[in-house]
């Protein structure tokens, strides 16, 4: 294992957790009509979001995608408001504007989830541009599905990324499906990372249920950007344990797959090696889990507490 703090480990693990925990939570309040329109979640995918914001200092950016939860709680989203947000508060994120798909926050360096498939692809490039032209020493991070790499801004990023060297890391999180489409379908290669190739950047793959793998790969990955070597493209290969939004029945794909990818669930396989490298106890692990349920039921709280938007504001914040 890399040389890591075990004060940083059982940072990442309790990162895990809250994830894991808000989703689960998320899914809850959906099936019970509390939240409206859709939800993403980020269930599975819980060693990628946090190896890769474990790598990065404070004052670093990411951009995220429509599947953002995860994102937002690694870099250090406050859970109460991004629960305000969700169900429609005024005390959220957008005010209650937003939703979902839609959380920033400038003051950690999130600039934002997107409801566009690779949206933020353009904007990490641009902000690493600046980052570049400012001097701030800055690396921006660009979290983007594998179903972005077919898109024209993923191709247009990237050249010109590498042509001006700039600071920012690709982070491709190949979960498999684009929607139902399945990346072996869609996708001529069979690892996306070798398209780093055609724009002069390394590109690796990594185990992306692997928190500590993940880590170490973007570690160097940033290293690499903050001394003005130019943009990496890493693949991180992982899973959705559940559909693509609330609305998908996921007949495209069997229970057997699933189950398959579900036995290399990220979370108790770093709680293993916590045990196994004598750096948590069962005990210490559970008390972990035990303050993320009280930080979830806190957030719930707050969020119920929290005021809608008045009607005669609905609009204000909105911009089309």
């Amino acid at each position: 294992m890399v040389e890591l703090s075990r004060e940083k480990l059982l940072w990442m693990y309790q990162k895990m957790v809250e994830i894991r925990k808000f989703d689960l939570k998320v899914d809850e309040l959906f099936k019970k009509n509390m939240i409206w329109g859709t939800c993403h979640l980020y269930v599975g995918e819980e060693a990628t979001a946090v190896g890769t914001c474990a790598a990065l200092e404070s004052g670093d950016y990411i951009t995220s995608t429509h599947r953002g939860h995860g994102h937002c709680i690694a870099k250090g989203a406050d859970i109460k408001r991004m629960m305000a947000e969700l169900l429609g508060k005024e005390t959220g994120y957008c005010k209650g504007r937003g939703g979902s798909m839609h959380i920033v926050d400038v003051s950690t360096g999130n600039l934002g989830a997107n409801g566009i498939v690779g949206a933020g692809i353009p904007i990490a490039t641009g902000a690493a541009l600046a980052s570049k032209r400012r001097k701030d020493g800055k690396v921006t991070v660009c979290f983007f599905g594998d179903g972005a790499v077919n898109v024209g801004p993923f191709h247009e990023s990237l050249n010109m990324a590498s042509i001006w060297k700039l600071p920012v890391v690709y982070v491709c999180e190949n979960n498999q499906y684009a929607m139902s489409t399945s990346v072996q379908k869609a996708t001529a290669v069979r690892d996306i990372a070798v398209r780093g190739q055609s724009y002069d950047m390394p590109g690796v793959v990594v185990d992306g249920n692997d928190v500590i793998a993940v880590f170490e790969t973007v570690s160097e990955a940033v290293n690499r950007a903050r001394r003005g070597e130019g943009p990496t493209l890493v693949e991180s290969k992982t899973y959705r344990f559940f559909g693509h939004s609330k609305s998908d029945p996921r007949v495209y794909r069997s229970r057997e797959e699933e189950q398959m990818w579900m036995a290399k669930d990220p979370i108790p396989r770093f709680a293993n090696l916590l045990k196994e490298k004598e750096i948590a106890t069962e005990e210490e692990l559970k008390s972990i889990d035990e303050l993320v349920d009280k930080e979830m039921e806190e957030a719930l709280e707050f969020a119920l507490n929290s005021p809608l938007p008045k009607l005669e504001e609905i609009a204000k914040y909105v911009y089309a």
